[in-house]
């Protein structure tokens, strides 16, 4: 399989802010599931991405890239033994397993599997 993008996550303080900024920027299509958190539809309507409120428990801020992989857990072990800090262990959503870690660099990079 070849990594690529396979979603976006941007965690921020004001989650409805961003939603109506993204939304009218790029003409977004927003559901809004809960006060936490809205999935960003793409051009065929399926979900390319989300917008979630940033809590003090939160496991980042910022713009997230997730990367598909075909196990999370195997590649987050391996981003580990490559010097990467695990910041979200593997967990199931309705998109899939996620989870993310910081790089060597201090960037946040996520991994997402069917």
């Amino acid at each position: 399989m070849s990594v690529t993008p396979g979603w976006f996550d941007i965690s921020t303080p004001d989650a409805p802010r961003a939603r109506g900024f993204y939304g009218d920027l790029f003409g977004w299509p927003v559901q809004v599931l809960d006060d936490t958190y809205a999935l960003v539809g793409g051009d065929g309507g399926a979900p390319v991405g989300g917008i979630g409120q940033a809590g003090p428990g939160s496991p980042y801020t910022g713009l997230v890239v997730y990367f598909r992989v075909d196990d999370v857990a195997e590649a987050l072990d391996r981003a580990e033994k490559l010097g990467a800090t695990r910041v979200m262990a593997a967990q199931a959503t309705p998109t899939g397993r996620i989870a993310a870690f910081t790089d060597p660099d201090g960037n946040t990079v996520g991994l997402i599997s069917a």
